[in-house]
């Protein structure tokens, strides 16, 4: 049987908190900014949580992580 591999671009986008909870980025701020308001790029600023139908997803590209 092959070896149990991370997926790497998993491993950069994800961190599990020492709670179970995984954080992630949050996405729609890395460009085309000029149309976005103030308002709704500050409040994309800072972490997010994965939404708890997620985390079997993500516990399959992590299988290290302690999901």
């Amino acid at each position: 049987m092959p070896k149990m591999k991370t997926k790497k671009s998993a491993a950069k986008r994800f961190r599990v908190r020492p709670g179970g909870t995984v954080k992630r980025g949050q996405a729609y701020k890395r460009h085309i900014l000029t149309k976005k308001s103030t308002t709704r790029k500050r409040h994309l600023r800072g972490a997010a949580n994965v939404h708890d139908s997620n985390l079997n997803q993500i516990a399959q590209m992590m299988p290290f992580a302690g999901l």
